[in-house]
């Protein structure tokens, strides 16, 4: 079980550091053209750039905190904030009628379901 709560926490982090980068530092406009990024045209660019940090943010807080075993409940504590965030992409993309891009956020909700599950519950750092 803690094999895979590393895994599935490691591939978030994954997401997670490729979203915000990319939301951080390509111009808006262009993420805009991309073939799932229309809704980036809906916000403003300081929106999308606060975004993208808070991804990478996210992407630090589900794994740094267990490795150096400092505040490891930021494990959990970011894969409910991810879980959240999840929630509003889906909306995001369900007002956009965008199926393909829920589809892939809703994966991404369970996985950080399982780790917030997991981290707080069975396989807690505290216990």
């Amino acid at each position: 079980m803690n094999l895979a709560l590393w895994i599935v926490a490691g591939l978030l982090a994954a997401v997670m550091l490729v979203g915000g980068t990319t939301k951080m530092f390509v111009p808006k406009e262009k993420l805009g053209a991309t073939a799932h990024g229309g809704w980036t045209n809906d916000y403003g660019d300081g929106f999308v750039k606060t975004l993208g940090a808070l991804e990478f943010l996210a992407a630090i807080g589900i794994i740094l905190p267990a490795v150096v075993d400092i505040a490891p409940i930021m494990v959990p504590v970011t894969a409910v904030c991810w879980v959240l965030l999840m929630i509003g992409a889906m909306i995001t993309h369900l007002r956009r009628h965008e199926k393909l891009p829920v589809a892939a956020n809703l994966i991404y909700l369970a996985m950080a379901v399982f780790v917030a599950w997991g981290r707080f519950g069975p396989e807690s750092f505290t216990g």
